[in-house]
């Protein structure tokens, strides 16, 4: 198979808006976090502290996601480099670990999605007491 400089660089967009995705998923976590930080009543409090294991593991995968996105980029873009240096080996070996990255940052964000509905359960929970 040949792998062009090209091949690489369709990828781009693609990791862009995943990164941009999981920005935005950051931001929402953080502005729950923010909300549960100020309630004032009991049975709110309550809610709260049985949602900061799920909210502390919840970033922790967020910053795994953003972390091997940000990673698949960076080697993507390493990838062009040893093929514009006409390294043809070392870019398929390149392009085939952003790839692997990518794949387990997908993987990483399957489960906090996975994990995000333990949340939502505890919030279904409130609504039907």
């Amino acid at each position: 198979m040949e792998l062009t400089i090209t091949t690489p660089s369709l990828l781009f967009p693609a990791i862009s808006l995943l990164l941009l995705a999981y920005t935005n998923r950051f931001v929402v976590l953080t502005n729950v976090i923010r909300q549960f930080s100020n309630v004032e009543d009991a049975a709110s409090r309550d809610l709260a502290r049985r949602q900061v294991s799920n909210l502390r593991r919840r970033l922790q995968i967020i910053r795994a996601m953003q972390s091997f996105g940000v990673l698949a980029f960076v080697v993507c873009t390493l990838t062009m480099f040893a093929l514009f240096l006409h390294w043809y080996t070392v870019g398929q070996y390149l392009f085939g670990a952003s790839l692997v990255l990518l794949v387990i940052s997908l993987l990483y964000s399957l489960y906090e999605v996975h994990i995000s509905t333990d949340a939502i359960n505890i919030e279904i929970e409130k609504m039907e007491n």
